[in-house]
């Protein structure tokens, strides 16, 4: 059950059940309709794809307008919509509480927020703006302890702490991978943990098994999609057959159809 507190609606309760939410993370509307007709009730975007597809670097702040009008067309879809928005986009906590506003204005359940290894405080007074601004978005917080830091457990666990505290709906720790500590935090946190998914890491059911909320595919299945499009031009160029799964011209056709919005 989510804790006292926290955020409640569908996105919430994917976090809460009984296998981890998977959450693919999609880089525009073609990608975020396939993936939800694979089945998947919540899509997540990613900054780093996001920034990549128009030429803009990630992590830098520069993707601000391109996220929002991501958002926008991804909002009003069947599927539910969290948006990874790096930090924010600024240091200013009433900046980031009014983007965070405009996105649910727009139909987007979750935020996605990156400490960059900042300021504690600071992070912390950001998601408790958010929080003011937009009571039913779904804030999930992120360290980047082990992404850009020491891997540091304690330090891990003091930034989550503080997290929790100023008001967030989940937490976030990409890289880290060590089964136990995944289980030491899990059984530390009052809210549900997330990890980015690697393909050389524990797999979904093994997460699952340490009480994992939510998996993340981050930028994996956009820097997929670049590979696939490389190895078939080695394919073509070389005579050989290309391998792989295509969708036909009519299927990526209809990709660009305006769905319904959800009821």
């Amino acid at each position: 059950m989510p804790a006292p507190g926290a955020t409640s609606s569908p996105f919430s309760d994917l976090h809460h059940a009984d296998v981890p939410l998977l959450l693919p993370n999609a880089w525009d509307h073609a990608s975020a309709v396939a993936m939800a007709r694979q089945g998947f009730p919540a899509i997540g975007t990613t900054s780093l794809a996001v920034a990549a597809a128009v030429g803009l670097p990630d992590g830098a702040a520069a993707t601000r307008d391109e996220t929002l009008k991501l958002a926008l067309v991804l909002g009003s879809q069947r599927f539910l919509l969290s948006v990874d928005a790096e930090n924010g986009f600024s240091e200013d906590p009433g900046a980031v509480a009014e983007f965070a506003r405009q996105l649910a204005a727009v139909g987007v359940v979750g935020i996605n927020l990156e400490d960059g290894m900042g300021a504690v405080d600071r992070h912390a007074a950001k998601i408790t703006a958010v929080k003011s601004a937009a009571p039913g978005l779904f804030v999930n917080a992120r360290t980047d302890t082990y992404w850009l830091g020491e891997h540091d457990a304690a330090e891990t666990l003091s930034r989550l702490d503080a997290y929790q505290q100023a008001g967030a709906d989940g937490v976030f720790v990409p890289g880290l991978a060590d089964d136990r500590q995944i289980a030491a935090l899990v059984a530390r946190l009052d809210v549900p943990l997330n990890v980015l998914y690697s393909p050389t890491g524990l797999t979904v059911s093994q997460l699952a098994d340490l009480g994992v909320g939510r998996i993340s595919l981050g930028s994996y299945l956009y820097r997929r999609a670049l590979g696939a499009a490389l190895e078939a031009l080695d394919e073509i160029g070389e005579g050989r057959r290309v391998g792989g799964r295509t969708p036909t011209y009519q299927e990526t056709l209809s990709l660009s159809a305006t769905a319904p919005p959800r009821s």
